[in-house]
């Protein structure tokens, strides 16, 4: 693996985490109120475009990175929609 690749595969583990203490914390408190619905269908919808470029192109750190981001924001909008204040 190259030093590039390894950037790559640092970057897009770093972006995949990101979401991940919001999508425990909602878990946990049972409460989305403060977070956007709008903000969760643009990150999902973003998440999309990417895999298909990245599966266009074969780029495995972007497939990765996007298919996890893809699950977590799918997560807080499902949290979003059935988590009564």
């Amino acid at each position: 693996m190259t030093t590039i690749e390894i950037v790559g595969h640092t970057g897009a583990f770093l972006s995949s985490i990101t979401f991940m203490p919001q999508v425990y914390k909602a878990w946990q408190s049972k409460s989305v109120g403060d977070l956007s619905l709008a903000m969760m269908l643009i990150v999902f919808s973003s998440t999309i475009v990417w895999l298909i470029y990245g599966f266009g192109l074969t780029l495995w750190p972007v497939i990765i990175c996007n298919g996890i981001i893809c699950v977590l924001s799918l997560m807080l909008i499902y949290f979003k929609l059935t988590f009564k204040k």
